[in-house]
């Protein structure tokens, strides 16, 4: 995990422990089961199978242990002896983690040796999605046409509509991409994995171009999947930015343990000036304290979001949200940087992020009015 090192004058430890409590009373809550420990003795089917069930844990629950899990479980696992399904997940888990460059040189290596076709393909989707969370769009493109050459269909198609939209053609890509889905549901051939990508690449750029369908889109997804953490975290921030605070709380209860889902959560009862507001302010400042202690602030967008919206300090956001943009630039992360630039009314950070924007062409409804 990443170490956050930004002059943030928060408490350097956590809270002192307490020992004043209730014998019956819960301190914490730990995953049902914690896995076997991978030994030598393991295939490396086993390894796998254990890593896609701790990542698919880590996605669904929004707890980081598992992903530690994961990480211990392939750190046992000889360098040597990482077959390319194995490589492919330690880059899935290295990006979970903000390990960009180190997921980069993974699937690099699988693409350059591997012969099975189901993880080249899966390579190439773990690449091209990396790369646009990393604002490299020239690069995505050129995976996402790669992905197509050898998987076409709707994934490919969506892959290919969100580097057009975040490159100046946001209605025009979700228009056809809208088209592509209509074409493969009529003739049967969208699987049920394909449908639920593209409905939530349709979510996104909807939200881009400012079009009232989006929310539609994520709905549709969370229908058939509610723990699709990503997709609740973009409609519950829709309904934040509409003012629709009562649906914010909807989608939000009982995911407080999810740093996106908490914050957007805070926010929105912070402006309703919602009695369980300052519980749940008090336990996020606690939260981001201890991460910053630990040096596991992997959430830093949420963090620099909750500097900004609840805390007010616009400055510390501003830093914060920076930092976070040097490696993640997707629309939310831009937003931010924007948001908080304005309101520390940094016009030389807010000159780079717009000239970044310009150069390639991205334009986002969300994004705040700049005069």
């Amino acid at each position: 995990m990443l170490v956050l090192v930004v002059p943030v004058p928060l408490s350097a430890a956590p809270e002192p422990i307490q020992t004043d409590f209730l014998d019956d009373r819960v301190l914490a809550e730990l995953p049902a089961s914690v896995p076997p420990v991978i030994t030598g003795r393991a295939t490396a089917q086993q390894a796998a199978e254990t890593l896609k069930t701790l990542i698919s844990k880590a996605r669904s629950t929004g707890d980081p242990r598992y992903l530690g899990y994961a990480e211990t479980l392939i750190g046992r696992w000889p360098d040597q002896q990482l077959t390319d399904q194995l490589l492919v997940l330690r880059a899935t888990l290295r990006q979970s983690l903000h390990q960009f460059a180190a997921a980069r040189a993974d699937l690099a290596r699988v693409l350059s040796r591997a012969t099975d076709i189901r993880q080249r393909i899966q390579a190439r989707l773990t690449l091209a999605n990396l790369e646009l969370v990393q604002g490299r769009y020239p690069e995505a493109r050129q995976q996402c046409q790669a992905l197509r050459a050898v998987y076409p269909g709707l994934i490919a198609q969506s892959c290919l509509a969100q580097v057009a939209a975040r490159t100046g053609s946001a209605e025009q890509a979700y228009l056809t991409l809208k088209r592509q889905v209509h074409a493969a549901t009529n003739t049967g051939a969208a699987d049920r994995t394909s449908r639920l990508w593209a409905e939530g690449t349709l979510g996104d750029m909807a939200a881009q171009a400012g079009l009232r369908s989006a929310p539609r889109h994520w709905q549709a997804v969370l229908s058939i999947n509610p723990d699709d953490l990503y997709i609740r975290a973009q409609l519950a921030d829709w309904y934040l930015g509409q003012g629709d605070f009562d649906a914010v709380l909807v989608l939000t209860r009982g995911y407080e343990a999810v740093d996106s889902l908490a914050v957007i959560q805070a926010i929105a009862m912070t402006e309703l000036g919602h009695t369980e507001a300052d519980e749940l302010n008090r336990r996020l400042r606690q939260r981001f304290a201890e991460a910053r202690w630990r040096g596991a602030m992997l959430h830093k967008r949420d963090f620099a979001r909750f500097q900004l919206d609840v805390e007010r300090r616009p400055k510390v956001a501003l830093d914060i949200a920076l930092e976070n943009w040097q490696s993640q630039r997707e629309p939310l992360d831009t937003r931010l940087v924007l948001r908080a630039a304005l309101a520390a009314n940094n016009t030389r950070k807010l000159t780079q992020v717009l000239d970044w924007l310009t150069r390639h062409g991205q334009v986002d409804a969300r994004y705040p009015e700049i005069r």
